[in-house]
């Protein structure tokens, strides 16, 4: 046997006993209008959301909103006409030069203006990271009112990779000036479904 094979043979043996998990009922939270509660939040963090009925009704809004005549990509096949569809198969290298990608999330947090998002919808990891404007796509039905009911939600989700995004990326750690596009989009947009 190894020694790493007998450090987590022990380490499995020393194994403390199983605990259950606090009652967490007391943080449930039921919002009268959600939607509005997660507007109200992530615009209050620095990001805009846009209400259309339709994917079909994102189209015209993306020239209103962003420059199209540079690189836009999406994961939405609904939007292949406007903006280069990109997949799992692209090699990740080749994003350094996004001005905007739209993709959908699988779901919203109103507490803190968070979407939720899985290598599946996002294409390429980097997708969201790397571009200078991210545009989420999120349903009014998919949007959760806490942190406890999004942890529950995708406790039995199989995913490889995920995370949480809520808002452009920001930081005030250098000399208290606020930056944005730190380490992520410069600007951050939600298309709510309604």
């Amino acid at each position: 046997m190894s020694s790493r094979e007998t450090i987590l043979a022990a380490v499995q043996k020393n194994q403390p006993p199983l605990s259950p998990l606090p009652d967490i009922s007391m943080f449930k939270v039921v919002e009268p209008d959600i939607a509005a509660k997660y507007t109200d939040v992530f615009t209050g963090i620095g990001g805009q959301v846009i209400s259309v009925s339709h994917l079909d009704h994102i189209k015209p809004l993306l020239s209103e909103h962003f420059d199209t005549s540079k690189r836009l990509v999406t994961t939405l096949p609904e939007l292949s006409d406007t903006a280069e569809l990109i997949t799992a198969e692209v090699d990740p290298h080749t994003f350094e030069d996004v001005e905007l990608a739209v993709i959908a999330a699988r779901f919203a947090v109103a507490e803190n203006g968070a979407v939720w998002l899985t290598e599946s919808v996002m294409g390429q990891r980097i997708i969201p990271y790397i571009c200078q404007h991210l545009a989420v796509v999120v349903t009014e039905e998919s949007i959760v009112s806490t942190m406890h009911d999004a942890f529950e939600k995708i406790a039995s989700e199989d995913y490889g990779f995920g995370g949480f995004i809520g808002g452009p990326s920001k930081t005030a750690d250098i000399e208290q000036a606020l930056v944005l596009g730190a380490h992520g989009p410069l600007s951050m947009t939600i298309f709510l479904i309604k």
